[in-house]
């Protein structure tokens, strides 16, 4: 066999073996991006209210594609305090918003999915204070429970989002966590979507991407970070 043709196979295997490895996320991304609709695309009527929310004098959004110990949501209340301490701003002239995609993904789920599944294990996260390996959401963590110091407690995702924080989820990597209802439970597309919504953390708003998110959010005033 010619070397070129050796090669040329050698490819075409290298990217078969490729896209069969890939997270559900990325053959959704490559479904999108083909025109071919993704689940929750066809005939969902995504919440984009959230931009009218945008009305600070200063406005961030916080992209989070990593779990990183939740540090990228941490670090979406840390701004607004340092504005505070700093530069004297009110909570009134501030507005946030928070993408949680990619891996990251997981830290929008409520922690009964990280238990039922084991997402600190299958994670490899750590506790963002000790850096032990925990089972825990760090982004969830309380001092009431004695879960971190109380000077952090005000940093946790539900806490932000009391504030009047704005939370954003990708649906396309919550497609990893569909198929992980679906492969564990024995369930259909359709009943692991909605379990895997029914996990999101309260107050989270589903988005078709978090790339639509933060392109939509920077649209809308907002001075971009990556945050994990």
């Amino acid at each position: 066999m010619p070397s070129s043709r050796r090669e040329f196979l050698g490819r075409v295997a290298a990217n078969a073996a490729m896209f069969s490895a890939m997270p559900l996320s990325l053959e959704l991304t490559a479904s999108a991006l083909a025109g071919t609709p993704t689940p929750g695309s066809q005939g969902e009527k995504w919440d984009v209210s959230w931009v009218n929310r945008l009305t600070g004098k200063h406005r961030a959004v916080f992209d989070v594609p990593e779990v990183e110990s939740g540090y990228g949501v941490w670090r979406a209340s840390l701004w607004g305090r340092q504005y505070q301490d700093v530069l004297g701003v009110q909570p009134k002239d501030m507005s946030a918003a928070l993408v949680l995609r990619h891996n990251g993904i997981v830290l929008a789920m409520q922690q009964p999915f990280w238990d039922k599944y084991g997402i600190g294990k299958a994670k490899n996260v750590t506790h963002p204070i000790t850096l032990q390996p925990t089972d825990r959401n760090p982004a969830l963590l309380s001092a009431a429970r004695g879960e971190v110091p109380d000077q952090f407690d005000a940093v946790a995702l539900d806490k932000f989002l009391a504030r009047g924080g704005i939370a954003l989820a990708c649906n396309l990597a919550l497609a990893d966590c569909v198929e992980l209802i679906k492969s564990k439970d024995g369930v259909s597309d359709a009943e692991a979507r909605k379990q895997a919504i029914g996990y999101l953390v309260p107050g989270v708003i589903l988005q078709p991407s978090g790339v639509f998110a933060a392109i939509r959010a920077q649209e809308a005033g907002c001075s971009y970070l990556r945050a994990s």
